[in-house]
């Protein structure tokens, strides 16, 4: 059990999509390390994420969003304008019910739904938000290997990949905009890990990533501008 009051010299992450999966445990690795998460649910359950805040009392803010609303993106910006956020990383995503169906037969709907969770919701946030990160800050997205255009040479998972392609090409026009302020940016594929998402046949637990993940994270604050890098902090293709 933590301490049920907050140290001023702690850094703050605010972690998009941290109920559960990959997004809980960066949380639960970066509280560890010292610092404080402000951690966002998109309904009103109790997740894993309320345990974890009782765990470490006092370290942990819950925050509700549904990444898909600009109405509720934008009264999380409302709720977080006094405070400073030294790491801002939209993990919140999704992927095709038919994960392997063609971009060109998926309905217009679903092609509509990934695309939102995937590309234009992260921005959304990440453009509410980057006010309260300052210059030795960090702004990044929780990407995929699949985004990369020119490593694609399977096919497969169609939508999904043209969502996370539309997010890596967002993020580069967002560094093209504001070059000038030097921060660090970050688009992270993780690599194929065993979460909902990325179901039971992905070669790699969330034990063995997370640590890695968190220490690419850590590393890439460090160093200003865009970089797609994956899990062994090595430059993705583009």
């Amino acid at each position: 059990m933590q301490p049920d009051t907050v140290e001023a010299s702690r850094p703050i992450l605010f972690i998009a999509g941290a109920s559960r999966g990959l997004g809980l445990e960066i949380a639960t690795e970066f509280l560890k390390r010292g610092w404080t998460v402000i951690g966002t649910v998109r309904g009103v359950a109790r997740t894993k994420l309320h345990d974890l805040a009782d765990e470490y009392r006092g370290w942990v803010q819950i925050e509700k969003l549904d990444i898909d609303d600009i109405e509720s993106i934008a009264a999380l910006g409302e709720r977080l304008s006094a405070r400073r956020l030294d790491m801002l990383f939209i993990n919140a995503g999704t992927t095709t019910r038919e994960q392997d169906i063609p971009v060109g037969v998926v309905t217009t709907s679903e092609f509509n739904r990934v695309m939102l969770t995937n590309a234009l919701g992260p921005m959304r946030v990440i453009e509410a938000l980057q006010g309260y990160v300052p210059t030795d800050g960090m702004i990044g997205a929780m990407s995929s290997g699949q985004g990369s255009i020119a490593n694609n040479d399977r096919g497969l998972r169609e939508v999904y990949r043209a969502s996370k392609a539309a997010l890596n090409m967002s993020m580069r026009c967002f560094a093209a905009r504001e070059r000038e302020r030097g921060r660090a940016l970050l688009l992270l594929a993780p690599g194929w890990i065993r979460t909902d998402l990325g179901g039971s046949d992905a070669p790699y637990t969330l034990e063995e990533s997370v640590p890695l993940l968190a220490d690419i994270m850590l590393a890439k604050k460090q160093r200003p501008g865009l970089e797609y890098l994956d899990r062994f902090g090595e430059t993705v293709p583009w």
